[in-house]
């Protein structure tokens, strides 16, 4: 029988803030960044057109724990993949 596969989320109608991001060491997950200010936490991935997902309300120790992970993707998939997300469409590239 085939894998079936939820519909991709929608994109969120909230305003998009830019958030530095840093490329990780994963087969999973591409760039990592930390707004300190919105407790908000942004993630891409390596598969896909590279849209950003922003986690709200993580606070900087989730974020520091997740730079430190030996596995990024174990522990995105463990610790952040069941939060609540904003979803926003990859950057235009200039």
């Amino acid at each position: 029988m085939p894998k079936t596969y939820a519909a991709p989320a929608a994109f969120s109608e909230k305003p998009f803030i830019a958030i530095p991001m840093t490329p990780v060491e994963s087969r999973q997950v591409a760039a990592v960044g930390y707004d300190a200010a919105r407790k908000t936490l942004a993630v891409t991935f390596k598969r896909g057109p590279g849209h950003i997902y922003h986690y709200p309300d993580c606070d900087a120790k989730l974020h520091a724990d997740f730079m430190a992970a030996d596995s990024k993707g174990v522990f995105f998939t463990e610790r952040i993949k069941p939060l609540a997300f904003d979803k926003f469409p990859a950057p235009v590239a200039a």
